[in-house]
Parts: C-alpha cells; structure tokens; sequence
C-alpha cells in the first residue's frame, strides 16, 4: 500500500452521515468531507439553516440535506429510512448533534435534563445501532467504517450551571469505548472529538465575554476551525486513522492540558 499522503488521507468517492451540521462543529467537519470528495449528507431541525448550509456546503463538492429532529425515537427512525431509501451503503458517521441547558442546580428542570441525555447520548447510541447494517455494508477488511461521536472537553469541567451537558458528554466519551469494542465485530471504529471552543450558533451570544476569557487561556490564542476538527476527522476517517479505536481525542489548542 502506498504512504503518500494523497492516498493515505485520502476519503474520496465514501458516503458521510453528520447530524446537526447546520452549524458549530457539525457544519466545519461537513465542509471538509465534502471539500475532500465525500458525498456528505447532513441534517437540521431548520428546514431553511439546512438548505442554507447544503448550499454553501455544495458549492465545493456532494452534499445533501436531510430534515431531521433527532429529539424524538420517530425523528430518528425517519432518518435511517431517509438514508436507507437512497444509499446501500454508509462509510462514515458522524454523531454531532447535541443540546445544552444552563440553570442553577436548585432549579435545573427534569424536561432539560432528558432534552440533553436523549440527543447527546441516547440518539448518537441507537442512531448508530439502526445504521449498522449500512456501515458493515461499507466496510472491508482493508478500510473499515468510522463512527465518529462529538463529546467536549468540557467532560471534565465542573461547571454547575451545566451538570446535564457534562455528565452527557462524559457518557458518550465513555459510550465511544464500548462501542469501539462492540462495533469491531462489523468491521467499524469508534472514536470521540472532544472540541474546545468552535464558534457557532448556540454560543454566539456568549463569544465576546466568555468567548474572550476562552482565547485567552488557550496556548494558540484563537478559536477553533474547520482546518483543526475538520482535520482531524479527515484523519481518523482515512486509511491513515485506521488503527485508532476507541479514543476521546481533545481538539482545543491545549487548552485542557
């Protein structure tokens, strides 16, 4: 096999699955999949943030947009029949759809605590468990499929405003593990990003006061890319990331360190 990089990072002519990438992370890994030859599909709640996103997204390569509320088992179920309508086959996915919600622990709400355990580690669970049959159809021994789950360095925080967000991204960091073992049998990784700060929507309100305090502790000074997450997804989906299984990989400038 060759060791030139254009073939051993090379994803070209594969089939990507990105879950809420109408923005933030979700939208920078689906930009560099498709800019690099992947026909990338990518849902949203928002039927107009998806078109918009599919556009822009399109312009550099193939992607497609799937309207999907994965807050619900229905949306969920509506999606694995969407994709298994339209491809046999699925090389690549990434579980990036997530929720957040801030309140003090005396007030924190039953209704926000579910919100967040569903969609950030009950749909990443089942979503992949109900496209197993599209991955393993993808998989050969040479190039296994990948699944990709997008945690948080923020795991590891104690933040009190947020003990739903971060004991659910400590499980699915943890779930990555048991999956990577599980899925070996199908011929598919399993590997978690944990991103530091990536501007997006969500966080918007927040950049120039938190966001600021964020830069300023982090050694590269700056906010995340698409060229950072979006790379290193690159990686763990090429021939290159084979042999990584089962990581939570940091993505945050050193900022955890």
């Amino acid at each position: 096999m060759s060791l030139k990089a254009a073939e051993l990072f090379d994803v070209s002519g594969r089939v990507a699955l990105v879950t809420g990438a109408t923005s933030g992370v979700g939208r920078l890994i689906a930009s560099v999949l498709v800019a690099n030859g992947v026909r990338t599909y990518i849902t949203g709640r928002n039927a107009e943030r998806l078109e918009a996103a599919r556009a822009e997204l399109g312009a550099s390569g193939d992607c497609l947009g799937l309207q999907a509320n994965l807050s619900t088992q229905e949306g969920l179920e509506a999606l694995v029949a969407d994709i298994g309508a339209r491809e046999e086959r699925l090389d690549i996915l990434v579980n990036n759809a997530g929720a957040t919600w801030a309140a003090a622990i005396e007030d924190y709400p039953l209704s926000g605590w579910d919100r967040v355990f569903d969609l950030n580690v009950k749909t990443p669970f089942f979503l992949t468990q109900k496209l197993i049959p599209r991955l393993e159809a993808a998989a050969s021994d040479e190039t296994w499929s990948r699944v990709v789950n997008i945690g948080s360095v923020s795991a590891t925080a104690s933040d009190p405003s947020m003990p739903a967000y971060i004991a659910s991204k400590a499980a699915l960091q943890q779930l990555t593990k048991v999956m990577a073992k599980g899925l070996a049998r199908h011929r598919i990784t399993a590997n978690a990003i944990a991103p530091g700060w990536f501007p997006s929507r969500i966080n918007a309100p927040i950049q120039e006061t938190a966001g600021k305090a964020w830069v300023a502790g982090c050694p590269l000074g700056r906010f995340g890319g698409a060229e950072d997450v979006g790379g290193l997804t690159l990686f763990l989906c090429s021939r290159a990331g084979t042999y990584v299984n089962g990581q939570v990989i940091a993505c945050d400038g050193g900022r955890s360190a």
